[in-house]
């Protein structure tokens, strides 16, 4: 019986690497800190996460809209929203090692204590004989704030223009623009998948915090008035319910809500849905209600009506938002780690990747025997060009069989497809199921119909 065992984090990154998920970048020039590339199966995955996301939450809802905003905006957003003032984090260096790091992060790792936005008190607490965790020393600076916004500049626009450190704020500038063109009615949601970005103090753990990152996010908007609690319960067992369908199990979840001394002002509730990774628990999901604050901020600072008018109530208000948003980086992490399994046979070891089919880079690989038999391969190409209409495939006929699967399982491929000399006599292949290993014999002309039934 298979058991999942324990993943150090640079196991499941050099895995990624050598089985082309996941890559560093510029790696010919040395690489470039905390970023990475996404390969062939991992642009796959991480694609097929987005599209899964996208039909639960904008395909099969009548309530949600989608959109795709611009990653440059205008600065005012950003003032408007409090990004440009407060969108902080707290720098620590050590002065023996020169090492930075994120201050509230140190403090609560050496002392258990939680001081986020206290400088001046984690300064003291640092200072009085905290070690260094890369060095031992604890000769520390004073802790500062440093902006996690990116700073850039355009041709033709006076004062800098920022990288967007969040997908919401092109849903909340064009709100008005969605209301009026698409006849919406509260409560109704804004979704959006983007590239943000957030200059982090430290970035860590692979791609579960980096500073290039893909959001999938939803505003959406309900009465003021609206008895929201047991919405906002069932966004939080949708987000859970998403988590479980690409792989994760239930009990690597938790939920993480927010003391209220330290909620944002404008925020009513916000609950963190968390995975256990192999470094331990981290934020998935957020949830947060986050009352009237945007949309009446936006108002306040371009001048423009961003109220609604309910027909059913005959009246005027500015709906209160409730945001449930995802790293899309994350949840491929989870996938991959939910999924990695180490598994002994009686001939040997292998890695498997049990992705969901749904998931899965690969649906289906397609192999001729052998490679020097012609016959064979003509088939097996006529075959991989039939399934190919309506799978992602890979042909191979690289090394023994045996050796293909291998590869196969660890790239998470649901079946893989054997064309042999007996093929040629009765139009039948050979199917071998990834997790269970079993192999049967199905007729050519019944395969698309097989696999469709066994990959919904």
């Amino acid at each position: 019986m298979a058991e999942k065992k324990e993943t150090a984090m640079d196991k499941i990154v050099s895995f990624c690497k050598r089985r082309g998920l996941i890559f560093p970048t510029s790696e010919i020039y040395g690489g470039l800190a905390n970023s990475y590339s996404y390969g062939p199966y991992g642009a796959e995955l991480k694609n097929n996460i987005k599209k899964l996301w996208w039909k639960k939450f904008v395909q099969k809802r009548p309530d949600i809209v989608g959109m795709d905003g611009p990653i440059l905006l205008n600065s005012k957003l950003w003032e408007a929203s409090g990004h440009l003032a407060g969108f902080n984090d707290a720098l620590v260096d050590c002065k023996k090692c020169k090492k930075r790091f994120r201050a509230d992060h140190v403090v609560k790792e050496l002392t258990g204590e939680d001081m986020e936005g206290e400088l001046e008190k984690m300064t003291k607490t640092l200072q009085a004989g905290l070690k260094c965790p890369e060095c031992g020393g604890s000769d520390w600076t004073e802790v500062k704030n440093m902006s996690q916004m990116f700073k850039t500049e355009m041709n033709g626009v006076d004062g800098a223009v920022y990288l967007r450190p969040e997908t919401a704020g092109a849903i909340f500038s064009d709100y008005k623009n969605v209301v009026d063109s698409m006849r919406v009615k509260v409560p109704f949601g804004i979704a959006q998948i983007g590239k943000a970005f957030r200059n982090e103090i430290v970035a860590r753990n692979f791609i579960f915090r980096i500073r290039e990152f893909e959001q999938m996010e939803i505003e959406y908007f309900i009465e003021p008035d609206a008895d929201w609690e047991p919405l906002f319960d069932k966004w939080l067992d949708e987000q859970e319910d998403f988590a479980i369908s690409i792989g994760a199990k239930k009990e690597d979840l938790r939920r993480y809500e927010h003391p209220k001394a330290k909620l944002s002002h404008y925020s009513k509730k916000t609950i963190d849905t968390e995975y256990n990774f192999p470094f331990g628990f981290g934020e998935l999901f957020g949830l947060a209600h986050r009352g009237d604050f945007d949309l009446t901020q936006h108002a306040k600072f371009s001048g423009q009506s961003l109220d609604y008018f309910d027909p059913v109530a005959n009246k005027r208000y500015v709906p209160h938002v409730l945001e449930p948003t995802v790293g899309l980086d994350r949840l491929v992490l989870t996938a991959i780690c939910a999924g990695y399994f180490e598994e002994k046979l009686e001939d040997g070891e292998r890695v498997v990747l049990r992705f969901p089919s749904a998931v899965a880079p690969i649906k289906v690989a397609v192999f001729p025997l052998m490679k020097n038999k012609p016959e064979l391969v003509i088939k097996a190409k006529e075959i991989f060009g039939s399934l190919s209409e309506e799978f992602m495939c890979e042909f191979d006929d690289n090394g023994n069989v045996g050796k293909r699967y291998r590869r196969q399982d660890e790239i998470g491929t649901p079946y893989c497809v054997t064309i042999d000399f007996e093929t040629l006599n009765d139009q039948a292949v050979t199917i071998r199921d990834r997790d269970t290993m079993t192999q049967e014999r199905i007729k050519v002309a019944e395969l698309k119909n097989y696999l469709t039934e066994k990959l919904k």
